[in-house]
């Protein structure tokens, strides 16, 4: 498998991972999110989501040119405050691995080259979110030693009015 970057030129190769990746967090949490969105949609929200300067994506390319998996990450300073130091950042925003391909190394070969690329360009700090039923993104994440440092919780309006 070789790593590569993709540009939003090639974003509808992700497209199906991102349907079931989608599909995932829909199952799991369907008040945050909107079923079975479009295959144009969300293609064109990727192209445009990866022509920003600060956002990065990276697939793991099978010998036979297919696309075992993607990740996407963003570069981001943030300026030192009063209770912080000034960082550079890259946050990890998507990461899937085709389901039959999972288990052999995709998502690590995704994160090792994530890394490499966010040092080079100058991160201190690699972040990432994950949802709670994700174990295994938690595990992944654990791995490369990105440790949960805080929790975000949520009210929806949605959530009430349903009850």
């Amino acid at each position: 498998m070789k790593i590569e970057p993709i540009g939003p030129e090639r974003a509808t190769l992700l497209v199906p991972l991102l349907q079931d990746l989608h599909a995932l967090h829909v199952e799991h949490q369907p008040e945050r999110h909107t079923p079975d969105p479009a295959d144009a949609d969300l293609c064109a929200w990727l192209q445009e989501w990866l022509e920003k300067p600060e956002i990065c994506a990276l697939a793991a390319i099978s010998p036979q040119d297919a696309v075992m998996g993607y990740l996407i990450y963003g570069m981001e300073d943030r300026p030192a405050l009063p209770v912080r130091p000034a960082e550079r950042r890259a946050t990890v925003h998507h990461i899937a691995v085709t389901p039959a391909l999972r288990q052999i190394g995709v998502g690590k070969a995704l994160m090792t080259r994530m890394k490499q690329d966010a040092l080079e360009k100058g991160a201190d700090v690699i972040g990432v979110t994950y949802a709670p039923f994700n174990a295994a993104s938690a595990a992944l994440m654990r791995h490369f030693g990105l440790e949960p440092v805080l929790t975000m919780a949520e009210w929806r309006k949605d959530r009430e009015t349903k009850s």
